[in-house]
């Protein structure tokens, strides 16, 4: 299946869905990995925290698929938020994935209470400058967090990947990343173990449209401007989450899908302002 691209900030192309590949590990992540690449699958998410990196560039070499179609993403942990550390665990990625450069890199929380995530954005941007990345990105970022790097750089993020879900569906935060050019990603965008597929709303639309509740909630995303990352490590599974690019929600549908947030709807409680991440 094709999947379609959108443009960033910084003119390189984003395909419009990807593939998160948290605990796909061993040689069964590997297989899983490779289903979906051969599904259609481009944007492989990955992160230094998975611990999985090598596997997702044993996939990418086996799958018979040119390097220049892949969009691949990592992540800097936040044990190496200082700028030598930043710029060292990037060159080590790219050494365990056995690639050249990452199409996306990001920043996987911003650990404010640590106050440097600054340092590691400019270590972020110095290491496109060296063409070790291509887009640079953050993930978990506030607006607030957004303003600071941006002030203190001159450089926008081009991506910020953040939690968005029917439970936590992130309205304002989502168009405080449109307003400041940058394009949202979402993980765990079908609620991880949630029971957000279940939820009549859910099942009175995807029976309109002949989809699955995990089709429409994918396609939520796609209709609000965001790219959901969906991490299967079923094939049968991976392939349905591709099918989504036939139809289109209604504005009223994605507003009674809205309707479903929580007050506190995050899946782990994990406040980007509190969360604090080194392992």
């Amino acid at each position: 299946m094709s999947i379609p691209s959108i443009t960033l900030n910084d003119g390189h192309q984003l395909p419009n869905l990807g593939l998160g590949t948290y605990q796909l590990k061993g040689g069964a992540g590997f297989q899983q990995i490779l289903a979906a690449i051969k599904s259609g699958y481009r944007l492989i998410d990955s992160a230094t925290n998975y611990d999985n990196e090598g596997i997702v560039g044993k996939a990418i070499r086996y799958s018979g698929v040119p390097r220049s179609e892949f969009y691949i993403t990592s992540k800097l942990p936040g044990k190496y938020h200082d700028y030598e550390s930043a710029r060292n665990a990037i060159q080590e990625s790219l050494a365990r994935m056995g690639i050249d450069y990452f199409d996306l890199y990001i920043i996987h929380w911003p650990l404010p209470k640590r106050g440097l995530y600054v340092e590691a954005w400019q270590a972020l941007v110095d290491a496109q400058k060296q063409g070790l990345i291509r887009s640079i990105g953050v993930s978990n970022f506030e607006p607030e967090h957004l303003d600071r790097i941006i002030e203190e750089t001159g450089v926008k993020p081009a991506v910020n990947q953040i939690e968005i879900h029917p439970y936590w569906v992130q309205e304002d935060n989502v168009l405080e990343n449109m307003r400041r050019g940058i394009k949202v990603e979402a993980w765990s965008p079908l609620g991880r173990g949630s029971s957000a597929l279940k939820e009549p709303v859910v099942k009175k639309i995807a029976d309109k449209y002949g989809k699955s509740t995990s089709q429409i909630i994918t396609r939520w995303h796609i209709d609000r401007g965001i790219v959901p990352v969906l991490r299967s490590a079923n094939p049968a599974h991976q392939r349905e989450n591709l099918d989504v690019f036939d139809f289109a929600l209604e504005n009223n549908e994605i507003a009674a899908i809205n309707e479903l947030n929580q007050e506190d709807g995050r899946i782990d409680g994990q406040d980007p302002n509190e969360y604090e991440e080194f392992e």
